[in-house]
């Protein structure tokens, strides 16, 4: 590999397998459709201050990463490709920070190139480049951030600081306008162990306020303007997203304090077998500067969400990038010793998960068919299939020659899996296909109704009408319903019918309900009987005409 073409293969490989696939399936709810909505009401409103959803206050998230998600929608359309670009390029973004930073830390062309393809190809963050939300453009920033701060105290002369510290802080601003304080705190739980073992803390505490500054210049003037314009929004952001979530009680999503070291494991994949050998070497080297500094950085986060009471598995993400510049660290070593066992031993483990997964899916469809008359679904996924075993089958043998080789089959499958899923899937879990297939009618009825805040998203997303009225569902827009000029979007079971018959007298209605259960039946039930009625999976799409004069 030589340097004119390391770079342009990686790009290339984000192209085909990031962009490419990003059209060939539907919004899953509830995450994407939210984020596709959310961010097509400011190009609809205007409003760029205060998030909105489906025209309801929404004040768990900043602005920032509904802005980059709008700007894709705004120069790309409000499609598939628009909603879901802001991940792409936030993620392809952080492959080119893996690679300049490995650069920077061992000036080895084929390290850094390995650094980087490992990094690319971790499946969770294959996936989560084609699936839209703000784990990805958060990821980024803290990696730019953590990134900025190396270059920093890497650097000798005195503007090569001023500059690292600078990215630094504009990184903090722009991951605290992103998903909040968590983009200052993730790289101080670095910075501040790594400045006292090295003996720099006249440099922290010349250089860390040129951070801060940039960090209040790029932040302030959005952080003031929500205020203004809605004053109890940092009351609500900063207790219930920060202390309740991460503290409370009552905390979201409790798990125990070990549930991200298996997490960390899987995300690894396909490069599983390294990971013993990888940190064995960090923990040995760990004297050298550049390791200790990624080993705080992988560690450090990951402790801290393992205190937490709230946990999901995005919130280690940030780990992700020093994880693999290890990996890719020993990876490079071994190649240099020519020593490939480890490597075969990666090859023959991903191949067996490979055959075993396969020989269940054929075990599966023989016995209790997943697909049901989908040949070209069931295809693509053995296409994906056969892709990961014949990849890993190669490394297995040749592991010096084709050590690569896991990266191609994580990447072709992460690709073609999404596309591939059964329509019962796709039906329940992708309702905006159903809904695009109906949207002319929808599109001419007077009022939308929708149960479910998923399915509702994907409908107001569609429709590009955010303001459809919510039938016995509340969630997570629990806050935002209690405001008096919201009061009127929600509709309870008992004033359902009045509601439909006050609708009824300006126009049809359309509705789209999710039915899961008895208490869904009964929801539908309440609703008339009359006009035309859809139904694919769980999903019910009602068009309900005009009451007669």
């Amino acid at each position: 590999m030589s340097k004119r073409w390391a770079l342009p293969m990686l790009l290339a490989l984000m192209v085909l397998a990031y962009l490419l696939p990003m059209g060939t399936h539907g919004l899953w709810i509830p995450d994407e459709t939210r984020y596709a909505q959310i961010s097509q009401d400011m190009l609809l409103s205007g409003n760029w201050i205060s998030p909105h959803f489906m025209t309801v206050r929404y004040f768990e998230k900043p602005a920032a990463g509904y802005w980059m998600i709008a700007l894709g929608q705004a120069v790309f359309g409000q499609n598939l490709f628009g909603v879901r670009f802001a991940s792409a390029l936030s993620t392809a973004l952080s492959v080119m920070l893996c690679y300049l930073v490995a650069r920077r830390m061992w000036n080895e062309l084929r390290k850094s190139f390995a650094c980087a393809l490992l990094y690319m190809s971790f499946t969770v963050v294959a996936g989560s480049a084609g699936y839209a939300n703000l784990d990805p453009q958060f990821t980024f920033w803290v990696n730019l951030s953590l990134v900025g701060l190396w270059f920093a105290l890497d650097s000798h002369g005195r503007g090569q600081r001023l500059a690292g510290w600078a990215v630094l802080g504009l990184a903090c601003g722009m991951g605290f306008m992103t998903k909040g304080f968590l983009a200052w705190l993730l790289p101080v739980l670095v910075a501040l162990p790594w400045v006292v073992w090295q003996k720099r803390w006249r440099e922290l505490l010349v250089y860390g306020p040129v951070a801060i500054v940039v960090a209040v210049v790029v932040s302030l003037p959005w952080a003031l303007a929500v205020h203004a314009h809605e004053p109890d929004y940092w009351r609500f952001f900063f207790w219930h997203e920060h202390i309740r979530r991460f503290a409370g009680d009552d905390a979201q999503h409790d798990a125990p304090w070990w549930f991200y070291l298996p997490l960390l494991v899987g995300f690894s994949l396909p490069w599983v077998a390294l990971l013993p050998a990888a940190l064995k070497q960090a923990w040995q080297t760990r004297r050298e500067a550049q390791i200790g500094f990624l080993l705080l950085w992988l560690l450090m986060p990951l402790i801290f969400f393992s205190l937490s009471k709230g946990k999901l598995p995005a919130y280690i993400l940030p780990c992700l990038l020093p994880l693999a510049l290890l990996l890719g660290n020993a990876l490079a070593d071994r190649l240099k010793l020519e020593q490939g066992r480890t490597l075969g031993l990666n090859g023959l483990l991903n191949l067996i998960l490979g055959v075993v997964t396969l020989l269940a899916l054929v075990y599966l469809q023989l016995k209790k068919p997943l697909y049901d008359h989908e040949l070209h679904n069931l295809v693509l996924v053995f296409i994906g299939l056969i892709g990961w075993i014949m990849a890993n089958l190669l490394q297995a043998f040749r592991p010096l020659q084709c050590w690569a080789a896991p990266a191609f089959g994580s990447l072709l499958l992460i690709a073609v899996l999404p596309a591939g899923l059964p329509n019962s899937v796709v039906a329940n879990k992708m309702p905006d296909q159903f809904i695009l297939d109906h949207a002319q009618e929808l599109s001419q009825t007077g009022q939308l109704l929708s149960n479910d805040l998923g399915a509702a998203s994907a409908l107001a997303w569609r429709m590009k009408r955010p303001d459809v009225a919510l039938y016995n569902t509340i969630g997570e827009l629990k806050y935002g319903l209690a405001y008096p000029d919201s009061i009127k979007q929600r509709v309870d079971p008992n004033q359902v019918q009045q509601w439909m018959r006050n609708a009824r007298q300006h126009g049809s209605v359309g509705v789209v309900m999710r039915v899961k259960g008895d208490d869904e039946l009964h929801e539908l039930d309440q609703l008339p009987k009359e006009g035309q009625r859809y139904e694919q999976g769980n999903i019910v799409i009602l068009i309900i005409p005009q009451a007669a004069p």
